[in-house]
């Protein structure tokens, strides 16, 4: 039963991930810490590996159907993304030496992502009043793509949230072709996470029972996800990126309340 549970999280994370360009890590990552059932890693790793599995589906199905990707942006923040992702693991092992205390680390990780997901939010929400940028420079735009990749793999979430407030407010995108982006920004750097961390910590030390599932529904997800992006019109994913913000920030404080009492 468990198994199901699992393949059902990931399916309808990375559905709603693959519509709004969230990558569905900014939603599995608090529901795994909800259930409980792994420590801080591991679920940093499973949540990875179907953020991977999502956004190659996703990505191509997006391809295939022709949708709009501004490639000169695009790429050059996947390259600082899968560079900041592997700063990001890094840091996220450090904190994890350092504090020892798993809880401790859930609470912080929830934090930021309960302040992310506000912010983003609140930004979406009254971009027309807040003025916006069209940078074109690749350093900057590199450099950008390095500080998403950092937050993305330390948090575990895959960076979708954040990438597409990055790809509106910095470059001016609309909210649907930033989706689309951010799911591209997302393969790249999930891409570039799993292939560091296999050669350097290995994923023979971890209790992955839960990621074959989890990688058949990511699939699914991603599959269908990126077909309703593609039919869905740019209010209604906008208002579904909303929606999906919100329920991140519910269980975000609730694991931060959770956490608190349990250190």
């Amino acid at each position: 039963m468990i198994y199901v549970l699992y393949f059902l999280i990931a399916i309808l994370a990375t559905t709603s991930g693959a519509i709004a360009g969230i990558s569905g890590g900014i939603v599995i990552r608090p529901l795994l810490d909800v259930l409980d059932h792994f420590d801080v890693q591991t679920i940093s790793v499973l949540s990875s590996l179907t953020i991977l599995s999502m956004s190659l589906v996703a990505a191509g199905k997006q391809i295939h159907q022709k949708a709009t990707i501004k490639f000169k942006i695009v790429i050059p923040l996947a390259i600082g993304s899968a560079l900041g992702g592997i700063i990001g693991q890094q840091l996220l092992a450090h904190v994890i030496g350092a504090l020892e205390v798993d809880r401790i680390v859930t609470v912080i990780q929830n934090s930021i992502l309960l302040l992310i997901a506000i912010t983003v939010f609140l930004y979406i929400k009254n971009r027309d009043k807040i003025k916006g940028h069209s940078i074109t420079n690749p350093a900057a735009i590199v450099i950008s793509g390095l500080s998403l990749g950092i937050i993305a793999a330390f948090l575990g979430i895959g960076g979708g949230p954040l990438n597409v407030a990055i790809l509106v407010f910095l470059f001016s995108l609309d909210i649907k072709t930033a989706t689309v982006g951010s799911i591209v920004i997302i393969l790249f750097s999930q891409t570039a996470n799993a292939i560091v961390f296999a050669s350097t910590i290995g994923f023979g030390g971890f209790d992955l029972r839960m990621l074959p599932p989890m990688i058949a529904g990511a699939t699914i997800g991603g599959f269908i996800g990126a077909g309703l992006n593609k039919k869905l019109s740019e209010k209604t994913v906008e208002n579904f990126f909303r929606v999906m913000l919100s329920l991140v920030a519910v269980f975000s404080i609730y694991n931060i309340v959770r956490g608190l009492f349990l250190i």
